[in-house]
């Protein structure tokens, strides 16, 4: 008789096998086949570890950017402030500013959210000349807070200036 793996012959006079048979066959081929090797794990770990390393670098990044952004655009708030508050005054206040009665300073050391922290050091200067004042307000990081006035003045940009304004006011 035929084998047991034997169905028949096709049309066109081929033999015809079982499926069983053909099963065991694909199964002895993959034999050594299966899973990955040390060293294709190895390499995707690196790959892996390489990816996430750029993506934490990323975030630190951003995260400095967004702190220094926070830092100049409270700068410019301060410096936008005190020329607004000196724009309220009258001839004769602008004439006496810095007036310590008012409360005034034209060196600030300044807490912004109350914390007992100094975040920033804002100089005001105004120049007086007729009916003309030229007013110019610089804001530096706490940082400076120990540098002399008149250092910050001669060279704010090398005392990390992080917000500068100028106007005229006139009356």
């Amino acid at each position: 008789g035929a084998p047991s793996s034997f169905l028949g012959h096709r049309a066109d006079g081929t033999a015809m096998k079982s499926s069983k048979t053909l099963i065991n066959k694909s199964k002895k081929k993959r034999t050594g086949a299966g899973g990955f090797s040390l060293i294709e794990v190895l390499i995707g770990i690196f790959l892996v570890a390489v990816a996430v390393a750029g993506m934490a670098q990323l975030y630190l990044m951003s995260m400095m950017n967004n702190a220094r952004s926070s830092e100049i655009a409270n700068s410019l708030f301060l410096a936008q402030q005190q020329i607004d508050y000196l724009r309220t005054l009258t001839n004769s206040e602008l004439t006496d500013f810095p007036n310590s009665s008012r409360g005034e300073q034209n060196d600030e050391l300044i807490d912004t959210n109350s914390d007992g922290t100094i975040e920033f050091r804002r100089l005001t200067v105004l120049t007086i000349q007729s009916n003309e004042y030229d007013v110019k307000v610089m804001v530096f990081p706490a940082s400076q807070a120990q540098t002399l006035q008149s250092v910050l003045l001669a060279d704010p940009d090398n005392h990390k200036v992080r917000a500068r304004m100028e106007t005229i006011i006139t009356r």
